[in-house]
């Protein structure tokens, strides 16, 4: 298994990402949650349902991988998209119990799969196979990176350092090695981080420097890298994480 990803550690951060992420949330009202996001297109309300949503998708995994029962995410890509839409001009407190509801669902999902099922593999959106071990971890990017995008004052430079790397892990070694749109990058974290390769092999690789943070903005298309450092002239563009 990779080690971005424990599912003990992991199916534990989600819980108190999660706490943080219903915390903030509590102080908006209705006429901030249905204020854009810092995603182009969504509101609040829409990250919020999303959110609510992606729970109980990866809620549905997590019951197939215990049962072996076939269940995808979603019914289909449509369904989540029209189900996002239509709850996300709900009111504030609609919105809070649905993502308080979902998350214990999720919880209780995450803690009821044995050890043994562990490495069965679940189908995840866009053809994605998965091992059941790493779904908390895919919860745990999506509770802290639409923390972010929620433009609250939770920003890319609070998340958990252990939680940047991990994420700089995976992005690195899964989603972006070999990628034919991604040149040879190596990314140097500043002080004591590692140096992480990643993208194409077809040449010299192009060296990044910059805090894991502004490292992982870049990467996740949450930050302009005007604060990375690099030799080429301009940062090389990065295809959107889908």
């Amino acid at each position: 298994m990779s080690d971005y990803a424990d599912y003990a550690r992991d199916a534990s951060a989600v819980q108190g990402a999660a706490d943080r992420l219903l915390s903030a949330v509590a102080t908006l009202d209705d006429t901030a949650v249905a204020e854009p996001s810092s995603l182009p297109g969504w509101t609040r309300g829409h990250l919020l349902a999303h959110l609510a949503r992606n729970a109980d998708a990866l809620t549905n995994l997590l019951v197939s991988a215990r049962t072996g029962e076939k269940i995808p995410m979603y019914a289909s890509e449509e369904a989540r998209d029209a189900d996002i839409e239509r709850d996300a001009s709900r009111p504030l407190a609609v919105h809070l119990d649905d993502l308080r509801t979902s998350a214990f669902r999720f919880n209780t999902a995450a803690a009821a799969l044995p050890r043994d099922r562990w490495s069965a593999e679940v189908a995840m959106r866009r053809g994605v196979v998965e091992q059941a071990a790493r779904l908390p971890f895919r919860r745990l990017v999506e509770v802290e990176l639409h923390h972010v995008d929620l433009d609250l004052g939770y920003t890319l430079a609070d998340l958990p350092a252990g939680f940047v790397t991990q994420e700089l892990d995976f992005l690195t070694t899964v989603k972006f090695a070999g990628h034919p749109d991604v040149p040879p990058l190596r990314l140097a974290a500043t002080g004591d981080g590692p140096v992480r390769d990643t993208g194409r092999a077809d040449g010299p690789r192009l060296t990044v420097t910059g805090t894991p943070a502004d490292l992982l903005g870049w990467l996740t298309g949450r930050g302009d890298g005007a604060a990375l450092s690099c030799p080429a002239p301009a940062l090389p563009a990065l295809p959107p994480l889908g």
